[in-house]
């Protein structure tokens, strides 16, 4: 009768901890639903000028609000976008900005989701001897 009780109490625990973890998991499946595949990417250069791609996903049309930021906090360029798959090049004029960091940062309207990129350009000078053996 002992054993008979604790089984029943193993399966009340089990099934409230299977409604519980289920309840969690349903709840993260719709955040993931919801929020937007953002990826900022290097891609090059074009007349010795970086040249970036935003590349920005999302199952339902949302407005996007992108914002270049230097050190300080001032707004070098911000530009608003509206769709569902949107690919935008960026060309920087290294002139201007220098070897300062910039922030970028990609805004949804309808979730207020956001996510900041940082860009820091670090230059090196390699040189490179190789030797190799002729016939």
């Amino acid at each position: 009768m002992k054993t008979l009780r604790n089984y029943g109490m193993m399966a009340i625990a089990l099934v409230a901890f299977t409604v519980a973890f289920t309840n969690t998991t349903l709840a993260n499946n719709e955040k993931e639903k919801v929020a937007a595949a953002i990826e900022l990417k290097f891609i090059g250069h074009y007349e010795n000028q970086p040249v970036f791609q935003l590349n920005l996903t999302n199952k339902e049309e949302d407005e996007f609000t992108i914002t270049f930021r230097d050190d300080f906090g001032n707004v070098l360029y911000s530009t608003k976008v509206k769709g569902t798959t949107i690919s935008k090049k960026f060309m920087l004029n290294v002139e201007e900005i220098g070897d300062n960091v910039l922030n970028v940062e990609v805004r949804s309207k309808k979730n207020a989701q956001s996510e900041v990129y940082k860009i820091n350009r670090n230059r090196s000078y390699v040189e490179e001897t190789v030797v190799s053996k002729i016939k």
